[in-house]
């Protein structure tokens, strides 16, 4: 579980800085892989994905959990997000994939309009609290999302437990996710 030093008081851009410090060292030597490949099989396993059909993933970057490993499943029908503008939009898994302006692949596929279709949203975080509050690189794109559209879809973050904190500090602008999961297990 993870404690911050009492330096970083509530101050996200610190707590950005630790969390990707902590993740780097977390995740040299096939550690990322590891990690990817218990959450993933905990994922395949749960319920909630048996029980669901259309999926948004992420790309995994800057060493995130990986979940590239759930697009064998055939049976579903996968999503990834892209920036447009200020603003996440969903785009259909084409399998095609081009670097946005921040080097995070993207698909070259047109967005969809009925978002109510979605299940459930792999949402990334730098690092995560019990409160399913998440920080992550700071550009606000997941929160807007979450607060622009009714969403029916779980949203869920997958990350190490050696990110997860008791509280994190958020405001009014940041959304809330539905679940985490971890090594451990869902939470």
């Amino acid at each position: 579980m993870l404690q911050f030093p009492s330096k970083i008081g509530q101050n996200k851009n610190l707590i950005r800085k630790y969390c990707k410090e902590k993740r780097q060292k977390l995740y040299i030597s096939g550690e990322l892989d590891r990690v990817s490949k218990i959450i993933t099989d905990k994922i395949l396993k749960s319920e909630i994905f048996k029980s669901s059909k259309h999926i948004m993933l992420f790309y995994p970057i800057r060493d995130e959990i990986n979940l590239l490993g759930l697009l064998g499943c055939k049976n579903k029908i996968f999503y990834f997000p892209k920036c447009s503008n200020q603003n996440l939009v969903v785009c259909p898994n084409c399998n095609e994939f081009r670097n946005n302006k921040y080097s995070i692949p993207e698909p070259v596929s047109e967005p969809i309009l009925n978002l109510d279709i979605l299940d459930i949203i792999f949402t990334p975080a730098l690092c995560a609290d019990k409160n399913k509050y998440r920080i992550g690189y700071g550009g606000g794109y997941y929160d807007r999302f979450f607060d622009g559209n009714i969403l029916k879809a779980k949203k869920i973050i997958p990350i190490s437990y050696e990110l997860i904190c008791d509280n994190l500090p958020y405001d009014e602008y940041d959304k809330p996710c539905d679940l985490l999961v971890c090594e451990n297990g869902f939470i």
